[in-house]
């Protein structure tokens, strides 16, 4: 046995023909049945299967109902309104529910809803706590230290507001309805679809009734084909259809690998006498070491019931593969100076969701290709140190939709899928462009000797510059490649949850109203099946079975030889994404479930 680790230490195990050649020391059984991995036409069982789909025309589709989306969505009819003009607009959205699947802190900045609804107020946006107080902290192992909250700079949120996101996007979708936008939840888009010229002709969705082993059930129906003048991606942080046209269009060549952190969010009702409306929290510091970036949120909104919102965020840059980002935030809650907020409250949400973080020096270096573009969070638009990024995907979603109907006014492209080719100079016109440059060097100021004390020094001095510093700093190596062996790290004994402020992974899942259809193959793909053993298990511990906050992957016995196999419970997935990101190997490749699967957020 210790010789087979030697050995997939070196990657010698991936040769399959090395892999009979041990079959009886170690088996691999087949994970993966999904038929981006293994094609259906070379499967016997689909040869009979009618493979046809419906066709529908429309002017323009936009992959993804958050923010971005149902912004764009909005500004393309306004604007056809105003001119005058007949425009088809199509959302799918894989979530069961218009805002079903987001999740966010959040404290909002209103400056894009201004100019997309400036009576908003009137209309009832679900904007009801402002911010009226800002508490900014470093915890250490017993005490808060308070830290300055400058007037100005990006932890002051005045004239902010406290929301659930998931309730302003439903609203949102709500209005573009209102205007004739067509939306479609429960639909995942699943794949590009493309014009004889290489150009984005649109998305089809995804196919159901396909049996766990990768068969056809007798329910199967084809997903339909939506056809687009041009398409506008806006599925999220790293959206899997925005992976694959980064890749087909080289959209990063030049930009630094964009790197992410997880964030996991609760939702409680607290004591009456402890809740204050418009109050927001921060901390850095405990219980994270000073060399791993991470920090807290606490925010106070204004509802019938006192409630809070926490959550904590881990960098995806971490080097001990034994953290746990979960166990973490568990931990965080138990500090003595916060603590006292959750005695006698009751958990009532839990959730998670992988964010951008690379900020300006990450954003790809094309925004645009033959056929649509990027917006929002698929394009990287966050503010790490305001902790935002909501204005800047309704702004963008806005920017993009005005550079659409301008393709399609003109329609004199060379290619069949229309480029919006003035959304670049737009954003860059725009104060996403200006603010994301002010913060640039503000998340790589914390690579260095120092850790967290040298980023708030670095970063303190770069926001006092605001921006006018003549350099540029750089990021790190991706995420997936900052882990190091577990044989050279310190190993992490969490303490036993205790059921009042502190929980078990799988009794938070519950709360998070996950469901998938059972029978259906994983939608977590592997694109080798021996990776997992022979490399990650082998080398980090498996660090897939703490990475992720929903318990997806356990490694469990395989036989009576003592050998291990990964698990993949698929039906507890909540869409986080932090498994595609943060694989060592990038041997995880997070596709769509059957459509309508996933979390079932009430305004995360």
């Amino acid at each position: 046995m210790a010789t087979l680790l030697k050995l997939a230490k070196a990657n010698l195990l991936f040769r399959p023909s090395f892999v009979r050649s041990v079959s009886d020391v170690a088996k691999y059984p087949k994970i993966t049945t999904h038929y981006t991995i293994h094609p259906r036409d070379k499967d016997e069982r689909w040869k009979e299967v009618d493979m046809e789909r419906y066709v529908d025309e429309v002017d323009i589709v936009i992959v993804g109902g958050g923010p971005a989306g149902m912004s764009a969505a909005i500004r393309a009819k306004q604007l056809a309104a105003e001119q005058e003009k007949e425009l088809r607009v199509c959302v799918v959205e894989k979530s069961a529910e218009v805002g079903g699947h987001i999740l966010s802190g959040a404290v909002i900045d209103p400056i894009s809803l201004n100019e997309l609804f400036p009576d908003w107020k009137e209309l009832g946006a679900p904007l009801n706590t402002p911010v009226t107080t800002d508490h900014f902290s470093l915890l250490t192992t017993s005490n808060r230290i308070p830290l300055p909250v400058f007037k100005g700079w990006p932890m002051d949120n005045h004239g902010n507001y406290i929301v659930r996101l998931g309730h302003l996007v439903k609203w949102l979708g709500e209005q573009a309805e209102a205007l004739g936008v067509e939306i479609y939840p429960g639909c995942a888009a699943s794949e590009v679809l493309f014009h004889p010229d290489g150009s984005v002709k649109g998305i089809a969705t995804n196919d159901v009734g396909i049996a766990k082993d990768g068969s056809p059930k007798d329910t199967f129906a084809r997903g339909m084909e939506l056809h687009a003048k041009t398409t506008i991606f806006a599925e999220g942080c790293r959206g899997h259809l925005s992976k694959q046209l980064m890749q087909q269009f080289k959209l990063n060549e030049g930009s630094q690998p964009q790197t992410y952190g997880i964030g996991l969010k609760e939702i409680w009702e607290i004591q009456p006498e402890k809740h204050v409306p418009g109050l927001v929290e921060h901390t850095i510091g405990w219980p994270m070491d000073f060399r791993t970036y991470g920090g807290s949120f606490l925010y106070h909104l204004n509802e019938p019931t006192p409630t809070i919102a926490v959550g904590f965020v881990v960098g995806l840059d971490y080097k001990n593969p034994w953290i746990s980002p979960f166990q973490e935030f568990q931990r965080f809650k138990t500090h003595p100076k916060v603590r006292t907020i959750f005695e006698g409250a009751t958990r009532i949400a839990y959730g998670a969701r992988a964010i951008n973080e690379g900020g300006f020096q990450s954003l790809p270096s094309k925004l645009t290709f033959p056929g649509g573009c990027l917006v929002g969070c698929s394009a990287g638009f966050l503010n790490v140190p305001r902790i935002k990024g909501s204005h800047y995907a309704m702004k963008s979603g806005m920017l993009a939709a005005e550079s659409a109907i301008e393709a399609i006014s003109s329609e004199s492209q060379s290619t069949a899928g229309l480029e919006p080719k003035t959304y670049a100079e737009k954003i860059q016109n725009s104060f996403i462009w200006r603010d994301l440059r002010d913060v640039r060097n503000v998340r790589p100021s914390f690579h260095n000797p120092l850790g967290m004390y040298g980023g708030l020094a670095l970063s303190g001095f770069s926001l006092f510059m605001r921006g006018r510093e003549p350099w540029t700093l750089k990021h790190g190596s991706p995420d997936h490649e900052s882990l190091k062996p577990a044989s050279q790290c310190q190993q992490i004994v969490y303490p036993k949850p205790d059921g009042k402020i502190s929980f078990d992974l799988l009794s938070s899942v519950a709360l998070t109203g996950t469901n998938h259809e059972g029978d259906q193959p994983a939608h977590l793909t592997l694109k080798d099946d021996h990776i997992p053993v022979d490399h990650n298990l082998a080398i980090y511990e498996g660090p897939e079975q703490r990475f992720c906050p929903a318990g997806v992957y356990e490694y469990v016995p395989n036989d009576e030889g003592g050998n291990m196999k990964l698990q993949i419970n698929a039906q507890n997935c909540i869409h986080c994404k932090t498994c595609d990101i943060k694989d060592p190997k990038q041997n995880i490749n997070w596709v769509v479930p059957e459509g309508g699967g996933g979390p079932a957020y009430n305004g995360m």
